[in-house]
């Protein structure tokens, strides 16, 4: 039997290096099934919410639970690592001439810099267990890390291991971080100490169900993705439904208004989010001219070690055109139109749409909407 002295200093020894590592959230989970969590996956996915998301449903059955994808786990550590801007996001809704990028992708791509961190964890527990004679007398202590590229339901582990919640946008909210958390879990066969799960503290408030540009929440805790900016912006291929253009307004790559206005947020004003996720000067306002023109070579070149870089030239020049169609800055159409006969038929037919806004623009400030 192991004793409860040497698992609560291991957890405190954790705690201190996941910090020294970068998180700033830390909270342990049962491998096990969460029922609750099961079902709702799959009514979400039976409604299509998911839209064409379709690795969502492909791998459902792994999404129950981590022993679901790896039977040995018995301890789930999740893990926050904060991104928490400096500026209010909101602010660049107020220059139509700007793009505006979603925080999280305006330095590096998390997906490196979270994951180096999860399997150098990993590693240092590894051989923390070793050293207290905790886990298998013969054989190795297993561990797998994961952020938010297997599947693995990041969000509901890390609410069940007590580092937040899930609030009504369905994404985490923490009480001494707010909504600006990237998510990392580490699997182990180590039979660790769970926390008490996270306790709802939304309460009433339903600011970010009012502050979504497209209405993309059916209810409270429900996120009707097909409707969602991120998704329209990142994940949906082909041209972008007409129904939503005029409501993305100048976002190109995701939306960060329903975090944004989050309450909570204001205990992360004060939090130092990791170096790597400070904005790039070129990503924190961008100019639609200047995106208009790239070409692949150039966009590859912009983007290079950004999460940006994934969705490719041709969606991202989408996206700008949207963007620029919105702007009211007749100055764009010569840019916007020689994007009607590019190659890609999605670009080509978001600058047809584009164009034929500017072309009888809409009332509107400066094309930047002033200084910034």
């Amino acid at each position: 039997m192991v004793d409860a002295d040497t698992l609560s200093l291991l957890r405190t020894d954790l705690e201190a290096e996941a910090r020294r590592l970068g998180f700033v959230a830390v909270g342990v989970a049962p491998a096990g099934e969460d029922a609750g969590a099961a079902e709702r996956l799959e009514a979400w996915l039976a409604e299509g919410m998911h839209g064409a998301m379709g690795w969502m449903a492909q791998r459902a059955h792994h999404r129950r639970s981590p022993q679901a994808l790896w039977p040995e786990a018995r301890s789930v550590i999740g893990l926050g690592m904060s991104y928490a801007p400096a500026h209010d996001p909101l602010v660049l809704d107020a220059h139509p001439g700007r793009a505006r990028i979603s925080a999280y992708a305006q330095g590096a791509d998390y997906h490196d810099v979270v994951k180096k961190a999860l399997k150098a964890l990993a590693r240092w527990l590894v051989e923390a267990a070793r050293k207290r004679r905790l886990g298998p007398e013969n054989g190795d202590i297993g561990v797998k890390v994961f952020v938010d590229t297997a599947p693995v339901m990041e969000k509901p582990l890390g609410a069940a291991a007590g580092i937040g919640w899930q609030g009504k946008h369905t994404n985490l909210v923490s009480r001494e971080h707010g909504s600006w958390l990237f998510l990392g879990t580490i699997c182990t066969t180590l039979e660790l100490t769970p926390d008490a799960p996270g306790n709802d503290r939304c309460g009433s408030c339903r600011a970010c169900q009012d502050a979504c540009p497209t209405a993309a929440f059916p209810q409270p805790y429900r996120l009707d993705a097909r409707r969602c900016i991120s998704y329209l912006t990142i994940e949906h291929k082909g041209p972008i439904p007409e129904q939503f253009r005029a409501a993305m307004g100048n976002r190109i790559y995701g939306c960060d208004d329903c975090l944004a206005v989050c309450p909570w947020n204001k205990f992360a004003a004060g939090a130092a989010a990791m170096r790597a996720f400070l904005p790039r000067a070129e990503l924190a306002a961008p100019r639609l001219a200047e995106l208009l023109a790239l070409d692949d070579a150039g966009f590859r070149r912009l983007f290079s070690g950004s999460p940006i870089k994934r969705i490719g030239r041709d969606r991202f020049v989408r996206n700008c055109l949207i963007a620029a169609g919105n702007s009211g800055d007749a100055g764009l159409l010569a840019r916007v139109q020689a994007l009607c006969s590019d190659p890609d038929p999605a670009v080509a037919e978001a600058a047809a749409w584009a164009a034929a806004r500017l072309a009888s623009p809409c009332p509107a400030a400066s094309p930047d909407g002033g200084d910034i």
